[in-house]
């Protein structure tokens, strides 16, 4: 008798677990999953949505994505952006975080004034630093009067300097976030650590190296992962500084601003821009798992 009162209460503890999550399943089988299943299937057709005009063409879409140049470039583009971006930025933060968490005077003022970036919009931001580097913005003034450079150079329609503008840009701007995460994780470090090292004689570098950063090492895969996530899926900012085209030269063309032209542009090809976005997805899948295994941690506690 006591076994069937101990399943019938499971049985009616898992019915109303289910009842409490329907409206989600419902919401995501909804706007997610059946948004993933109709993008596969345009991925496989020639489209125009205006029409409603659709063609059966196989595996062209895909095939397409290794032969196109402008292709090439934009996956070339957002290589590079991570490359430089992701690391920068974990770095920078981790370092920013150890050093706001001492003892410093005026740490809180200094969190408050790094925090400030975030709360500011990516367009908002992306038009600053265009000022900041323009032609005759400041950033030229300086470096031409203090002889740094022979002349002002045109950074915004420069191929070799506007993708690095956008990356100083993003570095600025997602430094502040992660920053806080690593402040957070860092309260969670046991004093007794850094005591120990100070019996050791270890002085404040070592206690960062051997004692901070492995601390911190599932923090920092969760960081890697939403740094790597972000800069693939960068688009705002390289619309807003090349006006939508990608230029100069393609140089701030990425996979993102490739797809929205494509899906929306006067080509309207919405095929070829779902199966540009999946590929996409599969790529940031592929990457964040090689760095989640590179940095030896599968959980974040």
């Amino acid at each position: 008798m006591g076994d069937y009162m101990k399943s019938k209460r499971k049985r009616h503890e898992s019915i109303q677990g289910i009842a409490f999550l329907s409206p989600a399943i419902i919401v995501i089988g909804i706007f997610v999953m059946s948004s993933i299943v109709f993008a596969l299937y345009i991925s496989f057709h020639k489209v125009n949505l205006f029409t409603g005009y659709y063609e059966f063409i196989g595996l062209d879409n895909y095939k397409r994505i290794f032969t196109d140049t402008k292709t090439r470039i934009a996956f070339i583009n957002i290589l590079s952006f991570v490359a430089v971006v992701v690391p920068i930025q974990t770095i920078v933060a981790l370092v920013m975080a150890a050093v706001l968490n001492t003892n410093i005077k005026g740490k809180i003022g200094f969190r408050t004034v790094y925090f400030l970036p975030t709360l500011t919009s990516s367009a908002a931001l992306t038009m600053i630093f265009m000022f900041l580097f323009s032609l005759n913005g400041p950033i030229n003034k300086i470096a031409v009067n203090m002889n740094l450079l022979s002349e002002s150079i045109n950074f915004l329609n420069n191929p070799k300097f506007a993708l690095k503008v956008i990356m100083s840009m993003n570095i600025w701007s997602t430094v502040p976030f992660f920053m806080t995460i690593y402040l957070a994780a860092l309260q969670e470090v046991p004093k007794s650590l850094y005591e120990a090292a100070d019996v050791d004689g270890a002085n404040g570098f070592k206690k960062f190296i051997y004692v901070t950063v492995p601390q911190l090492k599932p923090i920092t895969t969760f960081v890697l992962l939403m740094g790597i996530i972000g800069t693939f899926q960068m688009f705002d900012q390289a619309y807003i500084f090349s006006g939508g085209s990608g230029g100069p030269e393609n140089s701030t063309l990425t996979v993102a601003l490739l797809i929205y032209r494509n899906a929306f542009g006067q080509n309207n090809t919405m095929g070829f821009a779902t199966a540009l976005s999946i590929m996409l997805s599969v790529v940031v899948f592929v990457v964040s798992f090689i760095a989640q295994k590179l940095n030896k941690s599968d959980s974040l506690y």
